[in-house]
């Protein structure tokens, strides 16, 4: 439900409202605003299909996923999007469209195994990116954007989102572990590949598929993708050649997206947010999430109690480094009203 280029549109239209606004009657203003919410998808849902297919084929390779991964992972997750699309345009509940497009994505990435497994004799230490395929579930938009509400003591708008959020992660990580144990699918983790070198390029396929599925216009996604392949990439080697926990490398990642945001915002006017927040998604560590979920569905709370407090401290991480990089760049937001 997400939709950038309305954002695009109400912000530009905020920006305008001190010269142009105070011209406009109380009708003429209203009718403005109607023309901007009524402002629909720029995407079918087969091409918001392919985006989310796109955002989890790079996601599973990022996670360390192989070949065979990405692939099935992206035909599950673009399946699972495509279904949730059409429900969701036809105004079903959301938990009918959480439910049916994660078994749909399960699936398809569970038949897609069997059938390798059949034809191709692969080994079933594949059937770990089934996972990768539900991925695109995940409100990292949502997540964050509360985050940075409640920085600005926005408390309703805030806690409204974060509760949604929860909603969703719970609803999809159960349909998940359902669909796990009817299919006898096990997260464990995936082979070691030595693929580092393409991660920028990988992470910028990512962010632009999660964008795009916001429904931003080509320009700001490409903006956003830029900006994240960097991040997502100064995030990964913090972790990898330095040895920093993954919290701090995930605070620094979004510091450094909002202050490259910002540096793009001033150059071309793309609303910051519709920026900064695809950027990171691809940080959210939904694969954590669901791996706490499991483990608890399996009662192995200590297991699971680590993997949930190591997603904690990565969600936590997020906003603040946003909120830090913008108190850093936008004087408005230090101060308080």
């Amino acid at each position: 439900g997400v939709n950038t280029s309305k954002l695009n549109r109400l912000e530009q239209f905020i920006n305008e409202f001190p010269k142009e606004g105070k011209l406009m009657s109380g009708e003429e203003l209203h009718a403005h605003l109607d023309d901007i919410e009524k402002i629909h998808g720029l995407y079918s849902p087969i091409a918001l299909g392919f985006a989310a297919a796109l955002a989890c084929g790079c996601f599973t390779f990022l996670l360390g996923g192989g070949l065979f991964e990405m692939i099935c992972a992206f035909l599950g997750a673009g399946l699972g999007n495509f279904v949730r699309c059409k429900l969701t345009k036809h105004h079903f509940t959301l938990f009918l469209c959480i439910v049916s497009s994660i078994a749909v994505s399960c699936l398809t990435y569970a038949g897609l195994l069997k059938l390798a497994e059949a034809l191709f004799a692969v080994s079933t230490q594949h059937e770990a990116g089934y996972i990768c395929a539900m991925l695109f579930i995940i409100p990292g938009f949502p997540f964050i954007t509360s985050g940075i509400d409640l920085a600005k003591l926005d408390m309703r708008s805030g806690l409204e989102r974060l509760a949604y959020a929860i909603v969703i992660i719970l609803v999809a990580t159960v349909t998940a572990w359902i669909m796990a144990l009817i299919l006898n699918l096990k997260p464990v983790d995936f082979p070691d590949l030595n693929l580092g070198q393409y991660s920028m390029l990988i992470s910028f396929g990512g962010v632009f598929g999660f964008s795009i599925m916001f429904n931003s216009p080509v320009a700001i996604a490409t903006s956003a993708a830029i900006i994240g392949a960097i991040a997502n990439t100064l995030r990964l080697e913090l972790v990898d050649l330095v040895g920093f926990p993954p919290a701090a490398a995930a605070f620094i990642g979004s510091l450094t997206a909002g202050i490259l945001a910002s540096l793009i915002k001033n150059k071309v006017g793309y609303p910051r947010i519709s920026i900064t927040v695809p950027s990171i998604v691809i940080m959210v560590p939904g694969l954590y999430l669901y791996r706490a979920v499991y483990n608890m569905g399996a009662m192995s709370l200590i297991v699971s109690a680590s993997w949930f407090a190591s997603a904690m401290l990565i969600i936590l991480a997020l906003p603040l480094g946003l909120i830090f990089a913008r108190i850093l760049t936008d004087k408005s937001f230090r101060y308080c009203t």
